[in-house]
């Protein structure tokens, strides 16, 4: 069914209802993206910090673990 189609059989505000739909759903998607990217940045950027905290706390504790049994 052709847009002339829909237009003929459902009239202007059907057509022009789909075509909204279209755009609210184009619109989203592309909201969408700065969004994931920001959380990928995030992701990676709280993975490095807790790598970092994770080995500084470990080597740490490895030495103060020895000093207290003597």
């Amino acid at each position: 069914m052709s847009a002339t189609d829909v237009l003929a059989r459902f009239g202007t505000w059907a057509l022009l209802r789909f075509v909204l739909a279209l755009l609210v759903f184009v619109l989203l998607h592309l909201v969408r993206l700065p969004v994931l990217l920001l959380a990928v940045v995030l992701d990676s950027a709280m993975s490095r910090v807790d790598n970092a905290v994770t080995a500084a706390v470990s080597d740490r504790s490895g030495s103060m673990a020895g000093e207290g049994s003597r």
